[in-house]
């Protein structure tokens, strides 16, 4: 069956960076879009990044645009979610999602990770 498996993520300062990891199994990787999201306490699940099949197109909500980078490795059957200059606002549970298709809709994703924490302190 389909595994997404987060590693990554706790507690570290605003400014920090953390990168998180989602290995993929039971799937052929390089056929899906690969998206992050995120549920903060209190408000609805975000999207954050999304990166093509390939690698070649991503995109980002506006509020981690310039620090947060995704990146796959289609070889590896892995997905990076790469977080720079850390925010207080950040804090949420990140989770890693792929679906066949582009989209930046969280709805329509069919596979999810079980989700991981990062927690931001001021």
């Amino acid at each position: 069956q389909v595994q997404l498996v987060q590693s990554g993520g706790g507690l570290v300062q605003a400014g920090d960076s953390l990168s998180l990891p989602c290995a993929a199994s039971g799937l052929t990787f390089s056929d899906y879009t690969m998206g992050w999201f995120r549920l903060a306490p209190g408000k609805e699940r975000e999207f954050v990044a999304v990166i093509s099949w390939g690698g070649i197109n991503t995109n980002y909500v506006d509020s981690v645009k310039g620090r947060f980078t995704i990146s796959r490795d289609n070889a590896k059957n892995t997905l990076y979610l790469q977080m720079n200059s850390l925010k207080p606002e950040d804090t949420a549970v990140y989770y890693c999602a792929a679906r066949r298709g582009w989209s930046i809709d969280g709805n329509v994703y069919n596979y999810w990770g079980q989700g991981t924490q990062v927690a931001v302190s001021s």
